[in-house]
């Protein structure tokens, strides 16, 4: 009898584990069945930054929410590292409906968005936290409503952090340094304050630096450190400058009339999600400038800090820059000048 009651015992335990068992499995099932509906979508993504960057981590678990959030309803295809299109490409594929989303930096933008070219102003801005506060501003309202002006809509600015001078022949301790040199530059208003320090500009791709330094095509480059790292501007220049000359941004836009035939709940989850992954990349980018910096000192390149007491030196050379800028940017230029000289 004591055996039966005890066997009878273990077949209730048995059957209670199971049950619960079973609950568990269905709550989620429960829950995915609950959740919101979304219509069915492929959203092509592409961009040309190296993996490993930061931006790149951002877009990349940019995507990846957004296909869980939506049950897989949505579907992100991400064409990394130049895959599908170079940078210089994509903005108009964008503006055609080519791809629907694309990361493109705001020089590259400049050309077709002149006030774009207000990150590319020298000493814009001279701390983190300032970029942050005037893109969620006045500031960059007026960028939004330009780049929707020829059809494109801004979803998040990616901050990519300040860009520095490298090259392989002397300290570039002041203004006057810069005599002489050969610098690859990234754009027309970097090209211009290069000149305005005394050096000549020279245009060339990401990917043609590092030959060019090492070949002597050119004596230094403009980037930031975290692509310095990634491209071993140490094995081919000896001087770093840090003087956070300017403010890299990296656009995320889509598409704006593919924007529009979108659902409302897929446009909202679209936003939420990229407003989440700008916070996120603006957290990184000051982490990873100065870990790639200390990355440089520590392969051996002679880095120069100017001082803030420098600053003002730096500054006044490069003045003709935010003339040319504002004569290109016109109106919204004046404005956007206006705002982050506090006036």
């Amino acid at each position: 009898m004591k055996k039966l009651r005890y066997f009878s015992f273990l077949l209730l335990l048995t059957g209670v584990i199971l049950l619960a068992c079973s609950n568990g499995d269905e709550t989620p099932k429960e829950t995915e069945a609950s959740g919101e509906e979304y219509e069915p979508a492929t959203i092509r993504l592409a961009y040309n930054l190296p993996s490993g960057h930061h931006i790149s981590e951002g877009i990349e678990e940019f995507a990846k929410k957004i296909e869980e959030k939506s049950n897989g309803q949505i579907d992100m295809q991400i064409f990394a590292n130049g895959q599908l299109l170079s940078d210089t490409d994509m903005n108009q594929s964008l503006l055609t409906g080519g791809v629907e989303m694309g990361m493109n930096s705001s020089t590259i933008w400049s050309s077709t968005v002149p006030a774009m070219g207000i990150f590319d102003v020298p000493y814009v801005f001279e701390a983190y936290e300032e970029a942050g506060e005037a893109l969620n501003g006045e500031f960059g309202d007026i960028l939004r409503s330009e780049m929707e002006d020829v059809g494109v809509k801004v979803l998040m600015f990616g901050d990519y952090g300040f860009g520095q001078f490298a090259n392989n022949k002397r300290p570039l301790e002041s203004p006057e340094d810069f005599r002489g040199l050969k610098i690859r530059s990234v754009g027309t208003l970097p090209s211009e304050l290069i000149q305005a320090y005394g050096a000549s500009p020279v245009f060339m791709g990401g990917g043609e630096v590092y030959m060019g330094l090492q070949r002597q095509t050119v004596d230094g480059a403009t980037s930031g450190t975290t692509a310095m790292v990634q491209r071993s501007y140490d094995e081919v220049t000896d001087y770093l400058t840090i003087n956070n000359y300017t403010y890299f941004e990296f656009i995320l836009g889509v598409n704006q009339e593919f924007w529009n035939d979108l659902p409302e709940n897929t446009q909202t989850l679209i936003e939420e999600t990229a407003n989440e992954t700008e916070e996120w990349i603006r957290q990184q980018t000051k982490l990873e400038d100065e870990r790639t910096l200390q990355v440089l000192k520590d392969r051996g390149m002679e880095v120069y800090e100017v001082t803030d007491d420098e600053l003002d030196i730096w500054k006044e050379a490069a003045m003709p820059v935010w003339e040319i800028f504002e004569e290109e940017a016109g109106e919204a230029g004046s404005e956007l000048l206006d705002i982050v000289d506090g006036e």
